[in-house]
């Protein structure tokens, strides 16, 4: 396919997106089902052309004063891709599959309009109504900060130290440029890349399929890290979900100790055990959202609460989701913190630390979460200054926060969003 066919699928995705109101990804899928004389190249691009369509949804509309996802997705081939507008006209002129060129108009707008006049949102690349809840969590620079989760993240990796060594990762990734990340000790990071080029199918590699490594974000990385478990404790992923985090505690544990995998839903669970086994990880249990559970209660050294949240500090992964988001869904997230904090409560021993994650950077979901929990909870407390393990403790200092509670972004630390608070439970000699 040429550049235009590959603009009128990105637009048909789109609009089905729009008329269905549904994930990006089955957009996308469901187009490549439909169109399989498509490869895998371009499939590549038209899902890099609608993700980043989708990234700076507000700000090129307005640029271009247009509604249209022509317009929109013409907008990003001109702004993030970087054609020239003859240039462009020249490809669909020469591509049968091509749509229409943006008109006279609607390139005099992109010319002449300056998004350092745009409302503050639309700069932000955000609905108008998430502004009050970024504000709150990162004071005046907030559109600076909304504008990082506007461009393509990297692909980053954990080194599973059971089995490697980063070195060793580094290795047998070079070819793609891998480099090791700026914050985690275990992480390896490869750079996006531009216009249609695809990130690389790491999950083919020889290394992943030995288990020496795994996808996860540098933030999330951070996140396994930010609870301090050591080897011999007793530790719970309250919300494990497929596993990413209970893998990472594993391999921090040395494969010593017991970490309790534990989530509310027994199909979220199901990809653990396959991850387990290709990781070498031999002291985890998965435990079952029932009866199971009751006697682990006052038992255990750390529990790591990665709480249900909008997900809003994933959104250069998945911008689809900032524009499905309301403020009903947020209030739904708020009461479903709120009682997951007051389950995991219950399994942490005098003494023990809870360390609370989202992947969030809405304050709502974070430090107020933090502050209703210990205002309900008063056995429970904010940790200590340094009470962090030292790479959580120093990105404090590049991210927002204190010692003890962390907001990691695009911006700051050049991760995923993710909030991170420590707090311990009284009445015993403290693990922090």
């Amino acid at each position: 396919m040429r550049l235009g066919g590959r603009a009128q699928a990105a637009i048909e995705v789109l609009d089905d997106i729009d008329d269905r109101h549904r994930p990006a990804s089955l957009a996308l899928r469901d187009w490549g089902l439909s169109h399989r004389f498509a490869g895998s190249g371009d499939r590549a691009a038209i899902g890099n052309l609608v993700y980043d369509s989708l990234r700076r949804r507000a700000s090129q509309r307005w640029r271009m004063d247009s509604d249209d996802n022509g317009d929109l997705v013409c907008a990003t081939l001109l702004g993030q891709w970087g054609y020239a507008a003859d240039e462009l006209a020249g490809e669909f002129a020469a591509d049968p599959h091509a749509p229409p060129p943006p008109s006279t108009d609607r390139l005099a707008a992109w010319r002449s309009r300056d998004l350092a006049a745009a409302p503050d949102h639309v700069r932000a690349d955000v609905p108008h109504w998430c502004a009050g809840q970024l504000a709150a969590s990162f004071g005046a620079g907030w559109v600076g900060e909304a504008q990082a989760f506007a461009c393509r993240p990297p692909l980053d990796l954990r080194v599973n130290t059971l089995k490697a060594s980063r070195d060793k990762v580094l290795r047998a990734l070079a070819r793609f440029h891998a480099r090791p990340t700026d914050h985690s000790p275990v992480g390896v990071r490869i750079a996006p890349g531009t216009r249609g080029a695809r990130l690389p199918n790491v999950q083919a590699e020889a290394g992943y399929q030995k288990g020496w490594f795994e996808v996860q974000d540098e933030g999330s990385q951070i996140a396994a890290l930010a609870t301090g478990a050591r080897p011999g404790e007793q530790v719970l992923d309250y919300c494990a979900g497929a596993g990413g985090k209970t893998l990472a505690l594993s391999a921090l544990m040395e494969n010593r100790g017991q970490v309790h995998a534990h989530d509310a839903d027994r199909m979220r669970l199901a990809p653990i055990h396959e991850r387990l086994r290709r990781a070498g990880a031999r002291n985890v249990q998965v435990v079952a959202p029932d009866a199971e559970m009751a006697v682990h209660t006052v038992r255990m050294d750390c529990v790591l609460v990665d709480a249900p949240c909008t997900g809003s500090g994933v959104w250069r992964r998945h911008p689809d989701a900032k524009w499905r988001l309301d403020e009903a869904a947020l209030a739904a997230r708020l009461r479903e913190q709120d009682a997951v904090l007051a389950g995991a409560a219950a399994f942490v021993r005098p003494g023990g630390r809870l360390v609370y994650v989202t992947c969030s950077v809405f304050a709502a979901e974070n430090a107020e979460r933090v502050a209703a929990f210990v205002a309900r909870q008063t056995e429970f407390r904010l940790a200590a200054p340094g009470s962090l393990p030292a790479a959580a403790c120093a990105i404090a200092q590049t991210g927002s926060g204190s010692e003890s509670m962390v907001t990691l972004s695009p911006a700051s630390t050049g991760t995923d969003g993710f909030f991170l608070a420590m707090l311990e439970r009284a009445g015993g000699a403290s693990s922090g």
